[in-house]
Formats: structure tokens, sequence, C-alpha cells
């Protein structure tokens, strides 16, 4: 099998040279119409057979032949890919957390657990190399999607060169598809403009029901099904949500898959939301977990019990000791106050409720499979969390997530407490305290986005399947990464990789094969990979046959530096561990070992080059801002002519940090009119324009924490009329960041409202959103999708009964002046000495 790194030249040379035939195995007689065939696979897809019949003049004469069905080897499994989101090594009860994990326990009792899978240390660029083999940087996932830039590395374009395992796998005989969350589309093309060949069903997946993003409202998510939006919570009983309706579709797309073919082997990926923000589980759920009192002692407390489990377990040496707390910036529990007590414990209990619910829903899956009498030849891989836990709530939680990604990290604890009696429900957004994801990593320390600490980016792993795995109840301590979660199912299935795709020559694939790891005889075997790299958002790390070179931390995730680190590869302070004694980095050794850290520093080089890590980039929730190739770039002006829903923010127009003028030409019918004209965001951040009985409003809603609205004195007659909103921007705009300043950006403003050309309501607005409204929401025009900016005001779908003849969106970004860049260009050079 072609699972060995190789360069393009040989791999080149051997395509031209491959003796095999392309279609290497047939079933049946040739030419009959139930032939199959087995195809060599590294040229995908198969060239067409030759006619193996006779054609003369008359079909008399003739003897028909048909191509064979490609199928999969005879002994290939089905699999059952899941990966979850933002979960810490100490969630799970599979590895000593407090959570209930039933599914995932069930399953380690049947086969192997796996406690050193390791992760990216960010959701989709973790997934792009679980979904190729290949690193994230080399598939374009530097970073998530929203945060791109124009180098090859960080583009979150999956090329050509590197098809994914549905590909391979669809192109082989499977049926593939892919369930939940997918944040490998760019978000620049994620709208019916297309193109759609970086969505699921463009990547190799014949069936996709899931949400495109980061992350969703699980009560109103932004659903498709394939490419199309849908909206089956709308027509639901109360208490519809995403993790549960996951799964239905999941149980009911594989059952009938059995039904119409049930010797095709099928390739499920299955991404839950959970648990990344919003923490949306169902009020059974949090009932259940409230009920077994597990946080009531504070973070502390919780992770000296997970640590105590894992010692139990086998999972950690038992002389092993624990890093100190990080006090400086997280409080001790004793410290609290009685509310932040009050409210960290809604915060967490929800959190565990949302695991262990989608957990359970995960094992409806897995039930129904077994029901089909497919179980036993299923490869199941359930890897825990694509980073670790997540720290973005902050020190102490918020109900809003979308408010972290504009600067707000610390909402005071008297607002949240606003929401604790709906913490989790449909008017959250919510995230919980950063104290309980530090105790959520343990053994490890730090959270998600630390790419040079383990609580980062170390994972764990349970795989199933009876009939491949003869150690059942196993633990497996290998170093492994998710890039060698591809060859092991190609070796498992007896699937070469290919070489060549639809014509284009293959980039090889960078990870290693574990499959050997399944034999009980292979138990204690060396780890099979020996080096790898991390590097996330200019925080870094270099394993190397059991040594870890990595950066010392320099921010919590929840800190966005005002200016960031210029050179994140020298700029930094290196710690060396010898992880082969110190399991959790708690002995720096750089200081005594400087050739070591010269000799892993070159290394890392060396790996960054070869894998387009270059060039490094420190900032973080300011590259949101930054302009990308999406269908409005270099636009100022937008018309539309009529009601248009569901276009993503990705690609809808951006007026933040700009001026703008919002223009709408209507028909007001007799007994006048109400409904939406035009909206983007949601509940948790957007903005609004609409008639309220009769009368032409403008709210911006700024982050569900206020709420800033112009609204005309009297309701429109009869008629045709030209509302408008203009907004006269006062700072200079998000080309401050092309100089390492956010300073541009989240400035006030002056907004007014016009009817027919006249000013009826002038307002200043002292702040704007900086960054990003709602993702998960649309921009809507004649009505509004899932949320609404203003609950008080309206309920969507909220359609406009005017009719609109025309609107216009007008955007004046601001331009720097000479003055302005020289004042900006100072400020960075006195930031950098």
């Amino acid at each position: 099998m072609f699972h060995t790194k190789t360069n393009l030249a040989t791999a080149f040379a051997g395509l031209l040279t491959l003796v095999s035939p392309a279609w290497a195995d047939t079933a049946a007689v040739s030419g009959a119409p139930n032939a199959t065939a087995v195809i060599d696979g590294r040229q995908l897809p198969a060239p067409p057979e030759a006619f193996g019949g006779q054609i003369a003049q008359t079909a008399r004469e003739s003897e028909p032949w048909w191509p064979p069905r490609i199928v999969a080897p005879k002994t290939a499994p089905n699999i059952l890919l899941i990966i979850t989101d933002d979960s810490g090594f100490g969630v799970p009860s599979t590895f000593g957390g407090v959570i209930p994990h039933d599914t995932m326990d069930q399953l380690a009792d049947e086969g192997l657990r796996f406690t050193a899978i390791h992760s990216t240390a960010l959701c989709s660029p973790t997934r792009a190399g679980l979904l190729t083999g290949r690193n994230h940087h080399t598939v374009g996932f530097g970073v998530i999607s929203e945060s791109s830039t124009g180098f090859p590395g960080y583009n979150s374009v999956i090329t050509k060169d590197k098809a994914t395992i549905g590909r391979i796998l669809r192109d082989n005989g499977y049926a593939t598809s892919w369930f939940g969350k997918n944040h490998n589309t760019p978000a620049f093309q994620t709208s019916l403009a297309g193109p759609f060949d970086q969505w699921p069903i463009g990547m190799g997946f014949e069936y996709f029901y899931g949400f495109v993003g980061g992350d969703a409202n699980q009560w109103q998510p932004n659903l498709y099904r394939n490419t199309t939006p849908i909206y089956p919570f709308e027509d639901a009983e109360p208490g519809w949500n995403l993790i549960t309706a996951t799964a239905d579709d999941a149980i009911t797309h594989i059952t009938n898959l059995h039904q119409i073919a049930p010797d095709k082997p099928f390739f499920v990926k299955y991404a839950p939301g959970a648990t990344h923000a919003p923490h949306h589980p169902t009020p059974e759920w949090v009932e259940k977990i409230e009920a077994m009192n597990l946080f009531d002692d504070g973070y502390e407390a919780l992770r000296a019990t997970i640590f105590e489990n894992q010692k139990k377990l086998g999972l950690v040496p038992q002389d092993a000791t624990l890093t100190p707390w990080p006090e400086d910036k997280i409080r001790k529990w004793e410290q609290l106050s009685d509310d932040e007590r009050k409210l960290f414990v809604r915060q967490v209990e929800v959190f565990a409720a949302y695991a262990s619910y989608s957990d359970h829903e995960i094992g409806r899956v897995i039930d129904a499979i077994d029901a089909l009498g497919e179980l036993e030849n299923t490869l199941v891989i359930y890897i825990n969390g694509d980073n670790g836990t997540s720290a973005e709530g902050g020190p102490v939680g918020t109900p809003n997530e979308v408010a972290w990604f504009n600067g707000i990290a610390e909402m005071p604890i008297e607002v949240q407490m606003q929401w604790y009696d709906v913490w989790g429900t449909e008017d959250t957004y919510n995230h919980m305290s950063a104290g309980w994801s530090w105790a959520f990593d343990t053994p490890f320390d730090y959270f998600k986005q630390n790419a040079n600490r383990l609580g980062g980016v170390r994972q764990n792993m349970v795989v199933s399947w009876p009939n491949g795995i003869d150690d059942k109840g196993g633990l497996r301590d290998q170093f492994l990464h998710v890039i060698d979660v591809v060859p092991t199912i190609l070796e498992v299935t007896g699937i070469n990789a290919p070489l060549e795709v639809d014509g284009i020559l293959q980039h090889p694939i960078e990870g290693t094969s574990f499959a050997h790891l399944f034999e009980a005889a292979n138990a204690d075997a060396p780890s099979p990979r020996k080096t790898q790299y991390f590097e996330m958002m200019g925080q870094w790390a270099l394993y190397h046959e059991g040594w870890l070179l990595a950066t010392k931390v320099n921010r919590m995730p929840w800190e966005t530096p005002g200016v960031p680190n210029p050179d994140p590869l020298n700029n930094q302070v290196l710690e060396l561990y010898d992880l082969t004694t110190d399991m959790n980095q708690q002995i720096d050794l750089a200081e005594t070992n400087p050739d070591k850290v010269e000799e892993l520093k070159a290394l890392f080089i060396a790996e960054a080059e070869k894998y387009q890590v270059f060039p490094m980039d420190a900032s973080v929730t300011s590259r949101l801002a930054q302009p990308r190739p999406n269908i409005t770039a270099g636009r100022t002006e937008f018309v539309y002519t009529r009601p248009m829903t569901g276009l993503p923010q990705g690609d809808s127009p951006s007026i933040l940090n700009a001026s703008y003028t919002i223009t709408a030409e209507i028909e007001v019918p007799e007994g006048g009119a109400e409904g939406m004209i035009v909206t983007s965001g949601g509940r948790f951040a957007g903005y609004g324009f609409y008639l309220k009985d009769g009368k032409p409003v403008f709210t911006w809603n700024l982050l569900n924490l206020d709420r800033v609205r112009w609204e005309a004195p009297d309701a429109l007659p009869p008629g045709q009329h030209t509302v408008a909103f203009e907004f006269q921007y006062d700072g200079l705009g998000a080309g401050t960041l092309a100089y390492g300043s956010t300073s541009g950006m989240g400035q006030g403003g002056t907004g007014t409202l016009k009817v027919n050309g006249i000013a009826v309501d002038t307002r200043q607005m002292k702040q704007t959103i900086p960054v990003i409204l709602q993702w998960d929401e649309a921009f809507d025009i004649g009505s509004d999708t899932l949320t609404g900016v203003h609950d008080a005001d309206y309920v969507p779908p909220f359609a406009l009964t005017a009719r609109l003849d025309k609107l216009t969106i007008k955007v004046d970004q601001p331009q720097l002046t000479e003055a302005d860049i020289a004042t900006l260009e100072d400020a960075r050079k006195r930031a950098s000495d």
C-alpha cells in the first residue's frame, strides 16, 4: 500500500510504472449484470474497463457486456468515525472524568483505549488533518477559515491534490456520509452561489446533514441537507434539539442504506456540536447531572478527583503530580463570592449535561448499527475532542460567546445572573468559566488554542472493532496524531492511497498507520510516530522521540493582544521537557540542555518549511476582520429586488467598522404594513431594519447586552416610500490591522433614520461591534430566519407585508491618510522595541 512519505517525482514515476491493472479483482461472470470488481485504487476514479462483449451490425449477432460495479474489498469493515468538540482529556468517565459517558465506556470495554492521540489545538485544523491524513497547514487550515489569510498554509482551501478519506472510500465502493459539524468549508464559499467542491458533497461524501461553521445554536441551527438550508425545528414539537436530530438522521440514513444494499459498507463521519459553545443540552439531561452534585466543591476539587481516578485506571503514573493552579489568571474556588460559585456550578452542570447527552445519542447510532447485525464488522473510532477544553468563556464564563469574539472576555457576574434560570436554553449562547476548563484537561494544563501545552493538544480515543481487535479492554499509550487515522483506515480496509485523483497527482499522505496496535502482541510496540510539530497562532512546539520543545505560554485563550508578537518563531521563551519521565510538562530542562533546544528548534523550522507553517502569525481575533476573497470583496454597493434568506455571514455585505447607507424602496398596502426589510445576525449580535406597527425601525443588537434603536414617530401611510438608515463611522476602520493595531475597530458613530428623505431620528452609538456578528445566523431580506435581533419587537419570521421594490446597501470603508499611517507605523515600532 502507498502509505509512506515520498516526493511527488517519485510518486509520479510509480504511477507510470504500475504493473497491476486498475481493475484488480472481478467477481461473478465478466460482463454479467451482477458483476463486481475491486479496483487497484491508485488512480481515482478508476478508468473505464474496455468493453468485453462483441458488437456486430445487429443485436442478434452481438454479445452484451456490462461493466462491473465497483465494490470495496470483501473484508473491508463499515467505519464510524466520531469526533466531539472542545473536550479535554479529563472530560469523559472513560478516561477518569466524572461526566458519564456510557457509550464510550462500553466501547472501551469491547475495544481499546488510546491515551496519546494528538490534535492541533483548534477545531477545524484538527478536522482537516483527520479528513486528509495530512498536517493542517499542508491542507490550508493553519487556523479556522474565519481567520484565514492569503497564504497556502492558512487559506482554508483543501486543494485537489489532497483528496479526503471520504473521496477515497467512495470511489472504492463505500457509501459515504457526514453528520453534524462541518467547519472545513471556507467561510467565503458557504452561500448558494457556491462553489460546492469544498462542501462535504464536493469532498467525497454522498450525503451531508449538519451545520457549516464553528458552532451552532442547537435549538435553531443553520442546518443543511447537502447544500440546501432546512428548518425542521420550525414544525417540530417543543424541545427539538440538533444533538438528537443528528442521531435520528444518521440512524435513518444508515438503516436505509442497509435495506437497499446490505453488502455495501458504509463510512460515516459523525461530528456532533457538543461540547463547543453554546452548551445546549435538553432540560432532562441538565436535571440528571444536577442530581449527581458533581461540581459543588469547585473546580480545584474536581481536578483532584479526576487525577485520582486517572491513577486508579492506570492512565498516569502513581507518583505523578499536578502543575500549580494558575492563581494569577483564575481565582481559586475559596476566593469566589456566593453568586460566582452558584453561577459557575450552573455553567458546568449545563456543560456536563451537554457532553453526556451527546454521548448518549452517539450510543443510539451504535445501537442502530447493532440492530442491523453490522456492529461486529464496524470499526468505531471515537475521538474525544478536536482540541483541549475551551477557555474562551474567560475566567467567569459568559451567556454569549459572541461577546468574547468581540473583545468582552469578562462579563460582570451581576449581568450574567440575569440569565441564570435560562442558562443553556435558546436564550443563551453560553460558555463556562475557564476554571472548569483547566480541570477538564487533567492531567495536563492549559486549553484549546495552546499548541505548546499538552492540555491543548493531547486527546484520547476509543477504538472498537469486534472482528478486528483481539485485546478487548486494552490500553495503548503510543504517541499518535489525528493525521494517522486516514492511513489506519486504508490499511484495515485494504484500500490503496491514490496516486492520482481526477487526473491530479496526489500529495503524499503524511500520517502513519497504527492498525498494528489493534493486536494484543503489539500492545507495547514503539510509537509509530517519532516526530510531530504543533503551531497555532504563534504558539508552537515540537515532539521528537520523547522530547517536547515548546514556547512558554504568553497569553491565555481569552486574551487578545493589542499588538501581536511580530516574530513568533524567535521572540519566544523556549521550554524543554522529557515526556518519558515528565508526562505533564512540569520540569523545564531548557537551561541545562541548550544543545537539545537548538537541535529541536532547527528540526521545528525544517518541519515548518516542509508543511507550509510559514509565515507564522500570532494575531488572534483581529484576523477575523481581515479581507478575504468572498463574493463581496471589492464591492461597495449591493442591490436586491426581491426577498432572499439564508445568505451566510461570510458571503454577505459587511458594514462593520465603516460608514454605510441602507435604503429600501417599498410600497405599503391599504391597512398598513409590518415586517423585516433586512437583517443580519440574531439574538446574540446583529442588526435589523423593519416596520413595527407600521413605523420604520432600525435596531443594533450589541451582543445581547444593549440595543440601540431608531424609530420613526409615525406609521407609514399606504403608498410608495423610501426609508433609509445612514451611519457615519468615527473610526479609522479595519485598515489599521495592517499595522498591527485594532484601534480603528469598534469605534462609535452617528446613525440617522430617514423617511422619504427627511431625517426622523438621529442618535449616536458610543461603540460598535468590532469583529463579527453572530456567525451561525444569516443575512435575510423580507423576513428573518432563526432568531431575531430584538425579541421584544417581533418574533421571526416576521415577513414583510409591504412590497419591496429595491434594497440598496452602500458601504464606505474609511481610508487611511498618510498621517494616519505614519502614526500607526510609529506605534508599531514603539511596541516592538
